[in-house]
């Protein structure tokens, strides 16, 4: 049985993959996060080999482990979850390969969310909401898109500018939970930041 879906999600990049203290602030996630924190091992420019060694370090603490893109890395580490993008494989391909996966599609505005749901993702990736420095060249989508996306009835994790602070306004908006990027891995204290977002979720 799939368990449920995690309402905070730390998503990483190249940046953190290099990190020398990546495991200790997985770690730190972790001890607060529990089952309701994934890990992303995300890192578009990263070659095969330090994807499969940055979701090797993700999958040793205790949370739900999401793979982006590469659903053979998935596989070999039994992961909770994948997250595609505009360029990945099919949602169809991710579900014929294990049904049991949360299976996540990124996307930018309500006809991609329409799209994806047709397709048959379990849960929609949506941003950014917020401006943010991962992606200056998207202007950010505001409050009351993910409002409409969220009438499409897929749960729903907000990305991009997200931080604890609006952490609940995007929850009032519809938001089944959160994505981070910096406000989780370059905060101070990892583990402080994960509990102030998952408070403000309740």
């Amino acid at each position: 049985m799939r368990p449920p879906l995690p309402r905070l999600h730390a998503v990483t990049d190249e940046r953190i993959a290099r990190r020398a203290d990546l495991d200790d602030a997985a770690r730190q996630l972790a001890e607060v996060g529990g089952a309701n924190l994934a890990l992303h091992a995300r890192g578009r420019a990263l070659t095969g080999f330090d994807h499969y060694d940055l979701a090797v370090h993700l999958s040793n603490v205790p949370s739900a482990l999401f793979v982006n893109d590469r659903l053979d890395i998935a596989l070999a580490l039994n992961a909770t979850g994948v997250q595609l993008g505009v360029g990945s494989l099919p949602v169809s391909a991710a579900r014929h390969l294990r049904p049991a996966w949360w299976i996540g599609k990124s996307v930018h505005d309500l006809a991609e969310a329409d799209t994806a749901k047709a397709e048959g993702a379990d849960y929609l990736l949506v941003g950014p909401v917020y401006a943010t420095p991962t992606h200056p060249d998207r202007a950010p989508l505001g409050l009351e898109p993910l409002r409409a996306i969220a009438r499409l009835g897929l749960p729903m994790i907000a990305i991009g500018g997200v931080t604890a602070a609006r952490a609940h306004e995007v929850k009032a908006a519809g938001a089944h939970g959160v994505a981070a990027i910096r406000a989780l891995w370059d905060a101070e204290d990892p583990a402080a930041a994960a509990r102030q977002m998952l408070e403000e979720l309740q």
